[in-house]
């Protein structure tokens, strides 16, 4: 199993508790204008967790990677995620990520290494890819497993996931 795979599950399951345990106020605490609070990242990482599920679904049975982009401030003010019971945003966050986790395990290795030069994840990946160099929908999912971690930082702090940190 890919490596990432296995930190998405460990991720998800550590994180879940952790979010859970957040208070009310804490989890509705906009750290500065115009930033989201916790459960608008949450909320942002369920809408994360949807695109890239259809985008690594449509990935296996096209010749490129190229994908919708979405408006992701517009889509977490739309829903009123602060709005949402926690425990509700938080489940709903782990078994999409779950059910990720075992698309991303599926996914046959040719498809996953297979090279596109046509891509746009210099616009879409959260690390980007130059245009003019070949992608992967590894890196790909990859690159998702970190960005999510990236979001848990902004809630739980900055070395949630550093061994030994805590």
């Amino acid at each position: 199993m890919q490596h990432y795979v296995r930190d998405l599950q460990s991720i998800v399951e550590r994180a879940a508790t952790e979010l859970l345990a957040l208070s009310d106020a804490q989890s509705r605490l906009h750290p500065a204008p115009g930033k989201w609070s916790p459960r608008e990242i949450i909320g942002h990482l369920i809408d994360s967790a949807s695109v890239n599920h259809q985008r690594f679904v449509r990935a296996q049975f096209q010749d490129d990677l190229v994908f919708a982009g979405y408006e992701q401030d517009a889509w977490v003010k739309v829903q009123h995620y602060n709005d949402v019971a926690l425990p509700e945003l938080v489940t709903l966050w782990r078994s999409l990520n779950q059910h990720l986790a075992r698309v991303m395990a599926a996914t046959p290795e040719a498809v996953r290494l297979a090279e596109h030069a046509r891509h746009n994840l210099d616009a879409i990946a959260s690390k980007a890819v130059p245009a003019d160099k070949p992608a992967t929908l590894d890196y790909f999912m990859a690159d998702y497993v970190g960005h999510l971690k990236h979001h848990l930082r902004q809630i739980l702090g900055p070395d949630w996931d550093v061994p030994g940190a805590r």
